[in-house]
């Protein structure tokens, strides 16, 4: 009898028996019982919560755990990932939300895979888990800069819920992190990829500092009933490993084990309002198209950059003709994407760009402002490793092939290191998501629910111009140094976020640094539409961090959310007790 035979796999023997519909597998270890339906539609719940993706998967952990009754709501599945999910480019289109919208503008963005998912986990399932922090002057790029907008928060604030995050997801990286407030990592790093060591050659030749191995939300070692990352690339096309962080392996299955309850496959329509000017609960429609009514003391809109908007703006009543929430006029607008040019360049040597995490070494060394560049804020340089499809695409924009003259390109596929800038575009009024209803001149575009769709238009402005061109050759600089023999370049976007942004009074802004609406006291937006500028950092660890500040400012504030129009903003107390189980307690201490 062979060693494999006699000794049973780790997680257990392969094709056992068949596993209930009920049971949701997230990877080859973990898994989950569904519960049956808690709460009926007239049922009064406390927190109806829109979106379950990187903020709202946070929430409805925290809450639940709390003792709350909460239940969200998702307008994608919940996914199974071992029966639902491929590792396939092309057979991971699900992963997204695919639906109708309408771009525009003198720079249209293009919407779908690269900035929004659709089910359980949202776009956490198919980010590449890149999780840098912002830097302390992200916070007042006003003051500082003169341009944009300073939050109604400072770095000091969200930093305790960095690192409760950098534990819960957890996060690999170096021990010591220099940029920005300097920091380090409670796991280790990461091996380098051969992108990764390019970028470290290129930035070495230049001298400019570089961080090999992370930060990134995926895991370098076995934890808890989730493996270790085997570096095979399909990392932005859903983990089935389970090693990357996502919100639906991270915080959902302990939201349900402490009675949070999910809703898939169900479409939030509209915001309800009572006569009392506050939110009385939820309408959706169920997957076959059923219109229902949920009651809820207090509702929680976690739809993201396009969706949160389009929900607000959809939700219009008497008293709130332009949109819920829009009495200062800024709703759905200032909307940000940051420049994501990828930069590819050929080598002699064999580089297999898929071989590591996408994301797992960076340079943020041109993130602040420099007055001698000629223009404000800056830029991070990171790996980025695309998988052939999506590398093809890019050299369709960057050398105009085609045919055979692609078909012969592909054939270096290994030979190819991309690099990718991602700069910080800063919020213009005029970049902006609204409804395409028909009216004022725009579309008139509706979902299958009879729901006006999201119609967005963005350009770019001198400032995020000049900053593209500078920070475009600078990575050509960068991939020249470590040898390349060609490099191209694709111009193209990344990370949306605004449209719902938090500010300081009731004009400048749709909700207050909490979340809580300035317009409804019990209606909250909590996602990466609130940002009111974005930095040069991903969003998504900036994201759950904020998701998890509301969650303990909702926990003091007890019943004055649902009953109270008063205002406290005074800083709530991080809880660590509300993290997932067998996360924030573990790790290595790092340099703080």
């Amino acid at each position: 009898m062979s060693l494999f035979h006699r000794h049973a796999p780790l997680g257990g023997p392969f094709n056992a028996a068949p596993v209930a519909d009920e049971v949701k597998l997230l990877g080859p270890m973990q898994q989950i019982k569904l519960p049956e339906r808690r709460f009926k539609d007239d049922d009064l719940i406390d927190f109806a919560i829109v979106g379950v993706g990187s903020a709202g998967g946070v929430l409805l952990q925290r809450l639940a755990r709390a003792g709350f009754n909460v239940v969200g709501f998702e307008a994608g599945p919940f996914w199974d990932t071992e029966r639902q999910w491929v590792s396939d480019e092309a057979g991971s289109h699900n992963l997204y939300w695919n639906d109708l919208r309408i771009t525009g503008g003198k720079d249209p963005l293009a919407l779908g895979s690269n900035n929004s998912g659709k089910g359980v986990g949202g776009g956490s399932v198919h980010w590449a888990a890149f999780v840098p922090r912002f830097h302390p002057s992200d916070f007042d790029v006003y003051t500082q800069d003169g341009v944009g907008a300073d939050w109604p928060i400072r770095y000091e604030q969200i930093e305790p819920y960095y690192e409760l995050l950098e534990r819960e997801m957890p996060v690999a990286g170096p021990a010591y992190y220099p940029w920005g407030k300097p920091h380090g990592y409670p796991y280790g790093p990461h091996p380098m990829g051969e992108v990764g060591n390019i970028l470290i050659k290129g930035c070495t030749a230049l001298g400019i500092r570089v961080s090999a191995g992370g930060p990134v939300a995926i895991l370098s070692a076995s934890h808890g009933d989730r493996p270790h990352c085997v570096y095979r690339g399909f990392c932005i096309q859903g983990c089935k490993v389970g090693a990357k962080a996502s919100t639906l392996v991270t915080h959902v299955p302990d939201a349900i084990a402490h009675g949070a309850e999910i809703r898939d496959n169900s479409m939030v329509a509209r915001v309800s309002l009572g006569k009392d000017g506050r939110t009385d609960g939820i309408l959706y429609y169920d997957l076959e198209g059923v219109e229902h009514f949920q009651r809820a003391r207090a509702v929680l809109v976690c739809g993201y950059a396009l969706e949160t908007p389009r929900l607000l703006f959809n939700s219009a009543c008497p008293g709130h003709e332009q949109g819920v929430a829009n009495s200062s006029g800024t709703l759905g607008k200032y909307l940000m994407a940051q420049a994501g040019n990828v930069i590819l360049g050929k080598f002699d040597d064999l580089v297999r760009q898929y071989k590591a995490p996408p994301a797992h070494a960076l340079t943020e060394e041109f993130y602040e402002t420099d007055s001698k560049r000629g223009f404000a804020r800056g830029f991070a340089v990171q790996t980025v490793g695309p998988l052939p499809i999506a590398f093809s695409k890019q050299l369709m924009a960057a050398k105009g092939l085609w045919g055979w003259g692609l078909r012969r390109e592909m054939m270096d596929y290994n030979h190819w290191s991309p690099m990718g800038l991602l700069g910080e575009i800063l919020p213009w009024e005029d970049n902006r998501v609204e409804i395409a209803d028909g009216r004022n001149g725009r579309q008139d575009a509706r979902d299958r629910f009879g729901l006006p769709v999201a119609q967005v238009t963005f350009s770019l402005h001198d400032n995020d111009r000049k900053l593209i061109e500078f920070g475009k050759n600078k990575v050509i600089e960068i991939m020249y140094a470590a040898g390349a023999k060609e490099v191209v370049q694709e111009q193209r976007y990344a990370h949306l976020v605004g449209g719902c942004r938090m500010s300081a009074t009731p004009g400048t802004g749709v909700c207050d640094k909490f979340g809580r609406t300035w317009d409804v006291p019990n209606l909250f937006v909590m996602d990466g539409s609130v940002f009111p500028t974005q930095g040069s950092a991903n969003p998504g660890l900036t994201i759950q961090a904020l998701a998890a500040r509301t969650a303990d400012y909702l926990i003091t504030q007890k019943d004055d959310v649902f009953h109270s129009n008063k205002r406290n903003l005074v800083e709530p107390p991080c809880r660590h007790t509300l993290s997932p189980p067998g996360t924030f307690t573990k790790g290595v201490p790092r340099f703080r």
